[in-house]
């Protein structure tokens, strides 16, 4: 069946706005100005105060919410059906995973490359399916234990090619090193707020476009909070500011003022995580989760193109290796061969129960999707 105009648009929205969202963080980290009180030029290097943005990009997805029940408000429309009442801190837990595990992602991107970024959150895979095991008692087919196993051997050759790659000094092969473990940790991290959510969150049958503005407003609340007691909290070699400090916002907002692209970035950042949310939650009703997951992918490709276009990071033959792994691992976990032997089979693609309606059920990422 051909797609609509509006699904194409949905399919663009979340392909152009889920590039934007890594690339501008990584284009924010490439600047170089002054800080506060005449500092010397450095990075931008503000991992926690991007976290903040992002959970406030996440808040305008209530917004969304909100304007679309209104505007259903005397359209019968079953995606904005009243739903039954629930405890908003519900969120509490899931939301403070969401803030750690993107505020760890955060750092990592300031130590390794876009691509590498964004292929190692594959990892995810792992623990989400370990950890429901464990912790919900499912269990899991033959395919999806291949698409672990599949998900690890991407990432030792994902890993193995940055070990490999030319490193700058802005990239040195220790911070390297250091950025993919902290992008598997952040997973560890995401993969637990996952179980969470569909122990606690899922059976109130809460409008995603809610869940996730939700999460965003109680994650900027906290962390913005926090950014006061960072301001004096030591980091040593993890900080990226003069003071040395876990994160220092003030000279954070004196980089912006001498250098408005940064401000450009973080605006990108902050409005393609909403718009991203948004497209990637429509995707998934109208047309599957598969292309969601599909969409995801060749996000990476984007990412990782225009990375080696902008000269930002260096091209490793090993890298696509990993990628086409870590992408067979995805497809085995997530059902997408089922999906192709039908079609062998039978000559077309059968929507598999539930499929359009699993809104929250794959995947959500931070810069997300991490961010």
């Amino acid at each position: 069946m051909a797609w609509t105009k509006y699904q194409l648009f949905l399919t663009g929205l979340m392909l152009v706005t889920g590039s934007i969202n890594t690339l501008s963080a990584k284009w924010a980290d490439n600047f170089v100005a002054p800080g506060c009180g005449g500092s010397q030029e450095h990075s931008f290097q503000h991992p926690f105060l991007q976290a903040v943005g992002m959970f406030l990009g996440e808040c305008f997805c209530l917004a969304a919410f909100y304007l679309l029940r209104c505007r259903a408000a005397g359209h019968p429309d079953t995606s904005m059906d009243p739903q039954q009442p629930f405890n908003p801190l519900l969120f509490l837990p899931p939301a403070l995973c969401d803030m750690t595990g993107t505020s760890i992602m955060y750092v990592a991107l300031n130590m390794t490359s876009a691509s590498s970024f964004q292929m190692l959150r594959g990892a995810v895979i792992i623990f989400t399916g370990l950890f429901s095991v464990t912790f919900l008692g499912r269990r899991l087919a033959l395919s999806q234990w291949l698409g672990i196993l599949a998900t690890i051997a991407g990432l030792v050759v994902v890993g193995l090619a940055d070990l490999l790659s030319r490193h700058d000094s802005q990239h040195k092969l220790s911070e390297v090193i250091t950025g993919d473990l902290l992008i598997i940790m952040a997973q560890i991290i995401i993969s637990i707020q996952m179980v969470l959510e569909e122990k606690f969150v899922y059976k109130h049958s809460v409008h995603p476009l809610r869940a996730v503005g939700t999460e965003g407003l109680f994650g900027f609340m906290i962390l913005f909070l926090l950014l006061v007691p960072m301001y004096y909290i030591p980091a040593g070699s993890f900080s990226g500011n003069p003071r040395g400090t876990l994160e220092d916002a003030l000279d954070a907002f004196c980089q912006v003022g001498r250098q408005p692209l940064i401000a450009l970035a973080l605006l990108g950042n902050i409005s393609s995580i909403a718009f991203f949310n948004f497209a990637g939650i429509s995707v998934t009703k109208e047309l599957s989760a598969t292309t969601r997951m599909v969409l995801d992918s060749l996000r990476t490709i984007v990412i990782w193109a225009l990375s080696l276009t902008l000269g930002w990071e260096a091209f490793h033959p090993l890298q696509i290796l990993g990628f086409l792994i870590l992408l067979t691992g995805t497809a085995l976990y997530n059902g997408l061969h089922r999906l192709l032997l039908s079609r062998l089979s039978r000559g077309r693609l059968p929507a598999e129960e539930g499929e359009h309606e699993r809104l929250l059920g794959g995947p959500r990422t931070a810069i997300n999707d991490a961010s």
